[in-house]
């Protein structure tokens, strides 16, 4: 029962309306039924039994209909705890979201900023689209694609929280870029109608243009969402005060009238940004919007909770038969009902967010506020490797995320075991995922990281091994040298050492200090000889394991492994923004 939770909680509120149900009775029954303005009373009397008189058998109907009322608020809210798979059809409706991450998203006119606005929005968005294809393609000085075209809404999310125009190589507003790069990302092979939605304050007069020949010469349409209000409000910077124009403080102001004007001209509609999903349906942005499904040859399904309250329907229709028939029934209703709590069952902490979610849709608060807690309460293979990745159980992390076979899994697994020191292990793992998704730049660029880091630890033991074969070619060299000097100091120090040989009854060792063996890891490593021809090695052990602790500055290159998608992402856009060498604009606005 620890999965047990209710997929529709809200109508558990329906418990409230039964304790109300007396006070209603009694007041029906207690009111003037209409009767007496038409048939005198000593007529009416005989006919119309009152509330407290005696006339036979009265079969308890009120506790019957408050017990079906209860029993019929916990069907309708959906009990649930077990999984069914369900066949999965995903519909012909594909969607690039487009947002603006210009220095003008940081104004506060819609609180508490117009990104984080904009961010919970798209969130909400996702939720509505589950069946649907959803890419995110961000923008400033130039656009970058963040995910392309998926179904998977949890990784668009991942990415939310780390946008931030502060990340953009460049600061800009180039709409226009980000409105072609959507453009290629549908005709990629979107499947259906495919549709572009841009998330912005405004977009100048210059871009609107180019804007619109794009979009009219495809099979496209543009719809906008106004992030902002007319007014406008100042643009705020990390400890650097507002943005300027001279002494003059900049006031960014949303064009809602423009943009409204950019999306019907393109086949879109446009509407400003609502705490509800009033803007959301009237975009039709969500899968139920949309009627056309694809036809896919592949038999695909998905576990979903399977919703269980259909049971308690019948049980619903037990309460009003007992009031015709009562005795045996009603014992074996109430041995149906009540027993079940009697029996022992094992204690486990239930906390009263667990009654409306799984653990698994609770993952990223549990991490957040206890990893070491969440990974005992997880489930899932991924979620609970997360879990121990955060609590610093970077092994445990590892052996867990070796049982999924997906890219996000075995990327995570790599980062693990780099962080457990175990390098060569988190290489392969790191060339596992290139082989699997090659334009992978988080994993190209952790997977250098530890290559460089490998040949540093490489080169430092053969330096080891040569300045230690070095010193024991010396350590024999000095010995061999003050062997000869003693036996040419004369006959009296040889009678002496002789004497001293006799009394021990054993050679004495010669002058100098004792040559040290080879040590086993120098044996297997092998090194150098003093003319610097590498000699042959034994045995090659990995580096990954070597029982040493790693070295300070192996250390260092380990913590330079990043877990921060947000400076992924900044290195990546600053990578293409690099590459494509794209000349700035110089009637583009800075913000």
């Amino acid at each position: 029962m620890a999965d047990f939770h209710f997929l529709r909680p809200l109508w558990l509120l329906l418990w409230l309306a039964v304790p109300l149900l007396p006070l209603l009775y009694r007041y029906l029954s207690g009111s003037d039924n209409g009767w007496q303005r038409i048939i005198p009373g000593p007529m009416l009397q005989p006919l119309i039994r009152r509330r407290g008189e005696s006339g036979g058998k009265r079969r308890p109907i009120l506790p019957m209909v408050m017990l079906s009322l209860a029993l019929l608020s916990v069907a309708l809210a959906g009990p649930t705890w077990r999984k069914a798979p369900s066949p999965l059809q995903q519909q012909d409706d594909s969607l690039v979201i487009v947002l603006d991450l210009s220095l003008s998203m940081l104004a506060n006119d819609l609180q508490p900023d117009r990104l984080t606005r904009a961010k919970r929005k798209i969130r909400d968005l996702l939720a509505e689209r589950q069946a649907s294809l959803t890419a995110l393609v961000v923008y400033a000085a130039d656009a970058h694609t963040v995910t392309p075209l998926t179904s998977d809404r949890a990784t668009i999310e991942s990415m939310l929280g780390v946008l931030d125009p502060l990340i953009m190589p460049a600061p800009g507003n180039r709409a226009d870029l980000a409105v072609s790069r959507a453009i290629q990302l549908l005709e990629q092979g979107a499947p259906g109608k495919g549709r572009i939605l841009l998330i912005s304050d405004q977009v100048a007069e210059r871009y609107q243009q180019r804007i619109r020949t794009m979009v009219n010469d495809s099979p496209y349409t543009l719809s906008t969402l106004v992030a902002g209000t007319r007014e406008g409000a100042p643009i705020p910077l990390p400890e650097q005060g507002f943005v300027r124009e001279g002494n003059q403080i900049v006031l960014a102001r949303a064009t809602p009238e423009e943009l409204s004007q950019l999306a019907l001209s393109t086949g879109g509609q446009s509407h400003r940004i609502t705490v509800d999903n009033q803007d959301i349906q009237s975009l039709a942005l969500r899968s139920e919007d949309s009627n056309d499904w694809r036809n896919d040859e592949q038999s695909l399904t998905v576990d979903r909770w399977k919703d269980d309250g259909y049971w308690l329907l019948w049980l619903a229709l037990v309460p009003l038969l007992i009031s015709w028939r009562r005795g045996a029934l009603l014992l074996v209703t109430m041995a149906v009902l009540v027993l079940p709590a009697l029996l022992p069952r094992p204690a486990m902490a239930l906390e009263w967010a667990d009654l409306w979610k799984t653990p698994e849709q609770r993952a990223p608060e549990l991490i957040e506020q206890n990893p070491e807690a969440a990974a005992d309460k997880l489930k899932d293979p991924e979620w609970r490797g997360l879990a121990l990745y955060r609590a610093g159980k970077y092994e445990a992390a590892a052996r867990v995320l070796a049982k999924p076979d997906t890219v996000r899994a075995q990327y995570n697994r790599a980062n693990a075991l780099a962080r457990a020191g175990k390098l060569q292990q988190a290489l392969d793992a790191y060339e596992q995922v290139l082989a699997e998704q090659p334009d992978h730049a988080d994993a190209r660029y952790n997977r250098d990281l530890i290559k460089e880091l490998l040949k540093q630890q490489k080169k430092q033991q053969e330096q080891q091994d040569k300045s230690g074969k070095q010193a024991d070619q010396q350590n024999s060299r000095s010995s061999s040298q003050s062997g000869d000097n003693s036996r040419s100091d004369g006959s009296q120090s040889s009678t002496g050492d002789s004497s001293k040989q006799q009394q021990n009854g054993q050679p004495s060792p010669p002058g100098g200090d004792e040559e040290q063996p080879q040590s086993q890891e120098q044996q297997s490593r092998g090194g150098q000889d003093p003319d610097g021809q590498e000699q042959q090695p034994q045995q090659e052990s990995p580096a990954a394991l070597n029982p040493e602790p790693l070295s300070q500055s192996q250390e260092q290159w380990l913590r330079r492994v990043p877990d921060n998608p947000g400076g992924l992402l900044q290195r990546k856009f600053l990578q293409q923004y690099q590459q494509r060498g794209r000349e700035a604009d110089e009637e583009d606005t800075p913000w």
